[in-house]
């Protein structure tokens, strides 16, 4: 199976170990990161959903007006819009930018940001309404009659969008808790889930695998990482403890406290952390130890020949996308088109060409 490669368009230069400057949303930065993307052979690009954050399906919108063929992975929290309002707006975005979106669908497990945009419900109540809302959203994507639904959470009499797409809007998925991974199984087209250990990796994909095909389903499997690149391994690890110093003493001048996590996935990847800041052949926790895994934050460390290998790794056990961003956002996308983005794609189609 084939690979895709997704990175990360924020609305400013900032990171773990870049203080953010001027405004939350700078149209130039936008355009800036989404054409490096395209250039940099990037499929996708992912644009972010918080609470306090710019709207993520218009800024996919702009950067799909200053790029060809770069595709969007648009995060949204469902439930603070009617699911027929949205599937409308995001099968017109599709229509407008020639079948380039894709969404990302982020149930939400910080109860404190939920509260700021008016959700109080809990963990598998927010769940069983995510279940509800991708009914509907497909439904309304691929409906050719107006139709009724009737659920606990939501109820439409009649609904229908004129507007179709030439072909379906894929569904990402992330959330590593039960309830999620019974959702995801249900409605998912791509699972998503943080830069884990080999076994933590093979045993999720298990159960997501065995929860779809209760659904008569198959789903892809989506990995993400923050590749860490040097010239030798040896510069590789120091420009990691570079990173790590860093992030240190930025944490520490905004005052951070580190608190237990509210979500699941977080709980995993501080289990890995637990184990030591180096795992397997090179997945690094140094970042995510630090911030109490706030995210994306574990890294594949090493030349790009290396990140490649233990990429290819990951694609045996099941994983077809990858999700890579930088600590040095706008110069590492650059660099990982010019290095371990193709090295990448040459290992898996060497892999494919052997099993055939």
């Amino acid at each position: 199976m084939s690979i895709e490669f997704i990175g990360y368009i924020g609305g400013q230069h900032g990171s773990e170990i870049h203080p953010p400057s001027g405004p939350v949303l700078q149209r130039e930065y936008v355009e800036k990161v989404a054409r490096a993307h395209e250039q940099a052979g990037f499929d996708r690009a992912l644009i972010a959903f918080h609470s306090n954050s710019p709207d993520s399906t218009l800024i996919a919108s702009h950067a799909a007006s200053v790029t060809e063929r770069l595709q969007f992975l648009i995060a949204h929290r469902p439930g603070f819009a009617a699911p027929t309002l949205a599937a409308r707006q995001f099968a017109t975005l599709d229509v407008l930018n020639g079948g380039r979106t894709a969404v990302h669908i982020i149930t939400g497990g910080d109860d404190k940001e939920l509260r700021g945009d008016g959700s109080f419900l809990g963990k598998e109540e927010r769940y069983a309404r995510t279940d509800e809302y991708l009914e509907v959203l497909r439904k309304e994507w691929t409906s050719p009659t107006p139709f009724d639904y009737s659920g606990e959470y939501y109820q439409f009499e009649g609904a229908h969008s004129a507007v179709k797409t030439e072909q379906p809007i894929p569904l990402y998925f992330g959330g590593s808790s039960q309830a999620a991974i019974k959702v995801a199984g249900k409605h998912a087209d791509v699972y998503a889930l943080w830069g884990e250990t080999y076994e933590q990796v093979r045993e999720i994909v298990a159960q997501v695998r065995a929860e779809a095909a209760k659904h008569g389903r198959t789903i892809r499997f989506s990995l993400s990482l923050r590749p860490i690149l040097a010239q030798t391994e040896e510069k590789a690890w120091a420009r990691a403890d570079s990173i790590l110093q860093k992030a240190t003493t930025l944490a520490e001048q905004r005052g951070f406290v580190r608190r237990e996590p509210a979500n699941e996935g977080s709980r995993r990847l501080l289990a890995a952390a637990a184990q030591g800041s180096r795992l397997d052949k090179r997945l690094w926790t140094g970042i995510a130890g630090l911030l109490g895994a706030q995210g994306n934050s574990t890294s594949l460390v090493g030349t790009p020949e290396q990140v490649a290998e233990a990429l290819l790794d990951y694609y045996d056990l099941g994983i077809t996308t990858f999700l890579i961003r930088g600590f040095d956002p706008l110069e590492d996308a650059i660099d990982y088109g010019r290095t371990l983005i193709p090295l990448t794609r040459q290992l898996v189609a060497q892999r494919q060409h052997k099993v055939a």
